[in-house]
């Protein structure tokens, strides 16, 4: 690179001069020859930088394919930070050398979900790596005691993410399932897609066609297309049906990889109090093609509490409301 830089270097040098003689000689330049090269020579060096720059070839994925996965030993986040060092703060990762797939937000909604949590980043990150992704992984705290809202805390992570970043695509995972095979690559194709096909829970596999629940991705335009998700899902149940809903009165389908590679675990447990089935959400899911312009991104109303950017990911404390307000 250094010779071919040297070459093309005096090559244009001499064939500025010759062109700045020819100038003056016409009495179109003035004879400050020495400013006008210095000129040249940093135009010139910038050009050829960003040519050199911008020669980078695509990331091409590094996986493994089938992974274990167990949740028998515990995890220390102090560990996984010490053998993931090119994660950056706040949950960020970009390849180097190469140009990253996409630029993919990881969203994940979370109350008292800390040891799931950890198993979630002791995974995802090296997968995430190996599969050359430019990402960030977001935490979406709800703050109180009221119902769990999981599709308004995706549209929060959607709106905070893009405040930080140019994402193009979002990945929106519940933090307790975990991919067991690297070929399945979190990034966004040109239809919505499915990521999490066949889990351990439904004995491994998709327990109706339509369903869109656990981890999906969705580039920025078909996101905002649907208008997010719903924000008056509260409590377990009915909002990945009404996102589905969404999808395909908008004219798009779902992408799902086989069930192979969509093998996922889910960490075994009990239901979290103020997350009980929704009641409503059967009424609701069939009502979308009516609400979904009226409830989404564009009211979607929150407070952010604080944002705390750790070695492994950001996590934004949210006050979302209640079902009454």
């Amino acid at each position: 690179d250094r010779r071919i830089f040297k070459t093309h270097f005096v090559l244009q040098r001499l064939r500025v001069c010759s062109e700045w003689c020819c100038a003056v000689a016409l009495g179109m330049a003035g004879p400050s020859f020495n400013s006008f090269m210095h000129l040249w020579d940093f135009i010139w060096l910038q050009t050829f930088l960003f040519k050199k720059q911008n020669k980078k070839q695509m990331c091409v994925k590094d996986v493994f394919g089938a992974l274990r996965v167990e949740f028998s030993q515990p995890v220390n986040l102090e560990e996984v930070a010490r053998i993931n060092p090119e994660v950056k703060a706040g949950g960020r990762f970009a390849p180097k050398d190469c140009i990253a797939l996409q630029k993919v937000a990881i969203i994940i909604p979370f109350r008292n979900r800390e040891e799931h949590l950890k198993y979630w980043l002791y995974y995802l990150h090296p997968i995430l790596q190996r599969q050359q992704l430019d990402y960030g992984v977001y935490v979406i705290n709800q703050d109180g005691e009221e119902e769990f809202n999981r599709a308004k805390l995706l549209n929060i992570g959607f709106a905070e993410a893009l405040k930080e970043y140019d994402y193009d695509c979002f990945v929106f995972s519940d933090v307790d399932l975990i991919p067991m095979d690297d070929r399945n690559t979190y990034k966004c194709y040109s239809q919505p897609r499915h990521l999490s096909v066949s889990m351990d829970k439904f004995g491994f596999r998709l327990p109706y066609n339509q369903y869109f629940g656990g981890v999906s991705a969705l580039s920025k335009e078909q996101f905002t297309k649907i208008n997010g998700f719903p924000n008056n899902y509260w409590g377990w149940g009915g909002e990945d049906d009404d996102i589905y809903n969404r999808l395909v009165f908008k004219g798009m389908g779902i992408s799902r990889p086989d069930a192979v590679i969509g093998k996922c675990r889910m960490i075994r447990h009990s239901r979290d109090r103020k997350n009980e089935p929704n009641p409503e959400r059967f009424d609701r899911i069939a009502h979308t093609r009516e609400t979904m312009s009226s409830d989404g991104l564009n009211t979607l109303s929150y407070k952010v509490l604080r944002t705390d950017k750790y070695p492994l990911y950001t996590k934004i404390t949210v006050d979302i409301g209640s079902p009454n307000s």
